[in-house]
């Protein structure tokens, strides 16, 4: 889809106000809850100022299960598919998971640090899970997201930033470069920051 579609969309549905879909201690109202215990405390007096988009499928290319929620929560059955018997014991998380059909999951207040980075390093500053927040996007590096994917993560981006002072939206690969490459180049940078400036309008 082209940017002037997307703009156009955007701008015909009314906007909702964003700046209390937060609570105290970060959970969306609207998502659906499923509590990882793949978190920890963030540094005292650390400030919120990235957002980490991701892309993930579990098995990889294949949509609409659980298995990213079970491998988030430390339900994954390790033995139910050959690709994941490389992820036993791994302890990874992220605060938000966007659906192909825009569903919003959340498994980490965003007050507390998930465990979605990794080694990873954002203008100049390394750790980057103490100061971002991660949002994972049910899809692949080659599989075009869906327009309720970017829909719902525009509308995500502009909660967050009603509430925390997020300057930089990233990809993993940008924090991870060599490492990672989600949320990869079937992820449409121009058509979220079209998104995001019709709503500013």
């Amino acid at each position: 889809m082209t940017q002037g579609p997307a703009r156009r969309s955007a701008a015909a549905r009314p906007r909702r106000a964003t700046g209390n879909v937060l609570d105290a201690a970060g959970w969306h109202r609207h998502a659906t809850r499923r509590h990882s215990p793949n978190r920890d405390d963030r540094p005292p007096g650390t400030l919120i100022t990235l957002l980490v988009v991701h892309g993930i499928s579990l098995p990889p290319g294949q949509f609409g299960g659980d298995a990213v929620e079970r491998l988030f929560t430390n339900r994954l059955d390790h033995a139910g598919h050959p690709d994941f018997a490389g992820l036993a014991g791994l302890r990874v998380s992220a605060h938000f998971f966007i659906r192909r059909n825009g569903a919003l999951l959340q498994f980490v207040p965003c007050e507390r640090r998930a465990w979605h980075a990794g080694v990873s390093s954002w203008r100049g500053r390394e750790r980057c899970n103490d100061f971002s927040i991660g949002v994972e996007l049910e899809g692949t590096d080659t599989h075009p997201y869906t327009a309720r994917q970017y829909e719902r993560l525009a509308r995500l981006v502009r909660a967050l930033r009603s509430r925390y002072p997020i300057a930089d939206v990233a990809g993993h690969s940008d924090i991870a470069p060599g490492r990672k490459t989600d949320p990869g180049p079937a992820f449409d940078w121009r058509r979220l920051r079209a998104l995001l400036r019709d709503a500013a309008r």
